[in-house]
């Protein structure tokens, strides 16, 4: 499987997404520069964390005018997987392929630790690998990491099975402690804990490794 790392001006979680990519899971990774107009024959992408355009405007508001993020929708609309991490996930808010928006944490102040996630459904390309209610613990590091959005988004995302994770502890203040989503076709992710940052021994945890071999798994069967 090859899989497309998207770089903005101001990502710094690139380098991570690759080599958790490349080393922990054995497959091959190469980098898509914001401007690019295609994505390559990859067969997926990851949007990974950072500050895209230095969040000037709003995270995520300035990256999703990229050239790339057009190839992006069209590379989703085809069914291929899309998971953003971080300021992916917000850059994915901002286009429209996933609902809802992050707003500035609870307590108003940048967050950098380990959070446990539990997981809430099986039923998708990102978790497919992993149990239900198995808890993880991945790291975190944001300033607008709260997920918000209406009260009808937030029953259609839990009555379509399509809450990924939740927080168990909440560092944020997510509404329904929500700590990831997937699309209505279930082939786009977004995340705020950094799967790619506990995907090697050497970190102290490998708890983010199911996440991603999940994507390879399932890319393999429908080989």
């Amino acid at each position: 499987m090859k899989i497309g790392v998207v770089v903005f001006p101001g990502s710094n979680c690139d380098h991570d997404a690759w080599y958790a990519v490349t080393h922990n899971l054995g497959q091959q990774s190469e980098f898509i520069w914001h401007d690019s107009p295609t994505l390559g024959d990859v067969d997926g992408v990851i949007l990974p964390g950072g500050f895209s355009y230095g969040d000037y405007l709003r995270c995520g508001a300035i990256a999703k005018f990229s050239p790339v993020m057009n190839a992006v929708k069209r590379f989703a609309q085809a069914g291929g997987p899309v998971l953003g991490v971080c300021n992916g996930f917000q850059i994915l808010v901002e286009t429209g392929l996933l609902p809802g928006a992050l707003i500035r944490n609870r307590n108003l102040k940048f967050i950098c630790g380990d959070t446990l996630l539990r997981v809430e459904t099986t039923n998708s390309i990102f978790t497919s690998g992993l149990e239900k209610g198995r808890q993880l613990r991945l790291p975190i590091a944001h300033g607008e990491g709260c997920y918000f959005a209406d009260e009808r988004t937030l029953d259609e995302l839990e009555a379509d099975d399509r809450v990924a994770f939740r927080y168990l502890d909440n560092p944020n203040g997510s509404l329904r402690d929500i700590a990831g989503i997937l699309s209505k076709e279930r082939n786009v992710a977004g995340m705020m804990p950094h799967p790619e940052r506990a995907a090697d021994p050497l970190m102290g945890c490998t708890d983010g490794l199911g996440i991603l071999t999940s994507i390879v798994s399932a890319y393999a069967t429908k080989q």
